[in-house]
């Protein structure tokens, strides 16, 4: 789908394009790439005499095949994250060209960032317009979503954190199932994580290549400065913020394979204390059934009864000695 976005007074006006038509669109700000087709590709390169990159090319993680000067145009791509069907955050590349204070923007899939900002920039505004600053917006609206992505994900780490702690289950086999469960949501934030990290520091490159490729209108530049110093700020603390995440993720996953461990230590345990405690009884079990001719309490009429006296004492004093060492 191609959409651009015209400067109408203070503020911008969508409108869908037929890649078929002769002429380009006039005053445009903003063309939006959404899963382009060949004809709405060649349009926009019509319009603005640069060659669109593939989808292929997008997905290459090469800083020079990311980030790249040609034609008078700036070509940036950063990793963005958006959930799929299963509710699942993955990454999509997206790309901005500007030009001549014109953007152009390709990508894939459909980001929330996108959808908010497109609402905003129908608003009017006081602020001036131009492809820089819809791209300033956009990379604003894209670190405003993974600062709530970070929050979201440092509240489930702290909810998980009660659970592997607090866990009141007195049951080892449940105790030991639900920590396992508990391994496995540890996993998937870490790998929100990892993600997070990786769309931060894509936007980090992006705003310091865009502030050091020395465009022909250095006054833009210079006006939009702080606007840019701002982002890199935010996307540094962002990042500052996942690793911190990240570092307490580690220490719940050493925590919960610790406590698994404790709790196999313990069945273990009993174990052995079982053949502990068994061992004598065993023992004395094994003399008396041996088949000698000269035993003397085989004939014996208490042979029986202290046989078994001999087998439950034996059995009783490693039980009492065990249970007042604390080992049960």
């Amino acid at each position: 789908m191609l959409r651009a976005y015209t400067r109408d007074g203070n503020r911008l006006v969508p409108t869908d394009i037929d890649p078929t038509a002769e002429t380009g669109v006039g005053n445009a700000v903003w063309y939006s790439l959404t899963d382009p087709t060949r004809e709405e590709d060649k349009f926009v390169e019509s319009c603005l005499g640069i060659d669109i990159p593939t989808r292929r090319e997008m997905q290459d993680i090469e800083p020079s095949a990311r980030l790249y000067s040609e034609e008078g145009a700036e070509f940036m791509t950063i990793t963005a994250l958006i959930e799929d069907e299963a509710g699942q955050v993955v990454k999509t590349p997206i790309t901005f060209v500007l030009r001549n204070d014109q953007l152009v923007t390709v990508r894939y899939a459909d980001p929330k960032p996108f959808r908010l900002y497109e609402r905003l920039v129908s608003r009017p505004t006081t602020a001036d317009i131009s492809g820089e600053r819809v791209m300033i917006g956009l990379l604003e609206s894209f670190i405003d979503r993974l600062a709530q992505l970070l929050e979201n994900t440092g509240d489930g780490i702290d909810l998980i954190s009660r659970e592997v702690f607090g866990n009141k289950s007195t049951k080892p086999t449940r105790k030991t199932r639900d920590l396992q469960s508990l391994i496995e949501q540890i996993g998937k934030k870490g790998d929100v994580l990892t993600l997070a990290r990786e769309s931060l520091v894509s936007i980090s490159r992006l705003v310091s290549y865009h502030q050091s490729a020395g465009t022909a209108d250095q006054q833009a530049i210079r006006e939009r400065k702080q606007e840019l110093k701002v982002l890199q700020r935010d996307a540094a603390a962002l990042s500052d913020h996942a690793a911190f995440l990240s570092d307490k993720i580690t220490f719940l996953l050493d925590a919960t394979l610790g406590l698994i461990n404790l709790e196999q230590n313990q069945i273990i345990k009993i174990f052995s204390v079982a053949a502990v405690v068994f061992l004598p009884p065993t023992l004395v079990a094994s003399i008396y059934g041996m088949n000698f001719d000269f035993m003397p309490e085989l004939n014996w009429s208490f042979g029986y009864p202290l046989a078994i006296g001999l087998m439950v004492l034996s059995a009783l004093l490693p039980y009492l000695f065990f249970k007042r060492s604390g080992w049960l």
